[in-house]
């Protein structure tokens, strides 16, 4: 891939490790200014006036509305370096974006290589309308025929057919049902797209509610290829922005309410590998959790 010296720099800025686990834990872990955060979660919380949150749709939609600026979007280009299995991938490798947002994890994957598609979706209306606009300005990308966003909301919905049809997933079946309703780029083969290579997850699962999530992999690894690959990256136990979240913002163990209605829930590897050996993945080869 090229990139000037600017570029490399800027991928090794959010590539860098530049901790040790063991000290940072220690650390957290004997501060008393810390502690409601280790404490187990109680089975009651808040009143029955308190509010209830905005549907996910409503609330990320807020979110990306405040952060409009140029300066907010910043392209994933430690993308390629954490997970060079999108460089390394067959041609034409089709890639499922589950939480694109404004498409800062998009346009790293289309400037990767010019036979790579990538399907994106998001459970905002008005955020993939963005997401769209900046990948299809971004400069030096070809995304006619490359790049199709679709409202979905993960945490929910299933699929649609089009990404794997219940034919196609099925070794046994030699027939395949024709679909009622599919997106125009289909026209000539209105079946599916036949399954998806990769999946990337960045920062996405976090955001989902913690007893959403295994029915949320559940439903990505359906439209995954037999052989393909789940590429996560999120947020660690003791990120910083974990422990900035005061006591009355905790929704759950490890799980966190912003003000806007957005969540966040801070992983450990135990909890990652259980989930997704849960979901049908049969080998974890590489997670990655951020601490920033």
């Amino acid at each position: 891939m090229e990139g000037g010296g600017e570029r490399a720099a800027e991928a090794e800025e959010y590539h860098c490790h530049d901790f040790e686990w063991d000290d940072l834990r220690a650390e957290v872990e004997a501060n008393p200014a810390f502690s409601y955060h280790l404490s187990p979660f109680p089975t009651t919380v808040g009143t029955p006036e308190t509010p209830p949150p905005p549907p996910p749709s409503e609330a990320w939609t807020s979110f990306h509305r405040r952060h409009t600026s140029g300066k907010f979007f910043k392209e994933r280009r430690y993308l390629l370096k954490e997970f060079p299995e999108l460089l390394n991938s067959k041609d034409s490798a089709k890639v499922l974006e589950v939480g694109c947002g404004n498409g800062s994890t998009v346009v790293p994957i289309l400037r990767s290589s010019p036979s790579t598609t990538v399907y994106a979706c998001d459970c905002s209306k008005e955020t993939l309308e963005k997401a769209n606009e900046i990948v299809c300005s971004t400069k030096g990308i070809e995304v006619k025929d490359r790049f199709h966003p679709f409202l979905l909301d993960a945490s929910k919905e299933t699929f649609p057919d089009w990404l794997f049809c219940k034919s196609c997933r099925s070794p046994c079946s030699s027939n395949c049902n024709m679909i009622e309703e599919y997106p125009a780029f289909l026209r000539d083969s209105p079946c599916c797209v036949g399954g998806v290579d990769f999946i990337t997850m960045i920062f996405t699962l976090s955001a989902i509610p913690f007893d959403n999530m295994l029915a949320t992999l559940e439903r990505c690894v359906s439209v995954l290829k037999p052989g393909g690959l789940v590429l996560f990256r999120d947020y660690g136990l003791y990120d910083m922005t974990m422990l900035r979240f005061l006591p009355y913002q905790r929704v759950g163990f490890r799980e966190y309410m912003r003000s806007d209605g957005t969540l966040s829930y801070f992983f450990t590897l135990d909890t990652v590998r259980e989930l997704f050996h849960a979901s049908g993945l049969l080998e974890v080869t590489r997670i990655v959790l951020t601490v920033f």
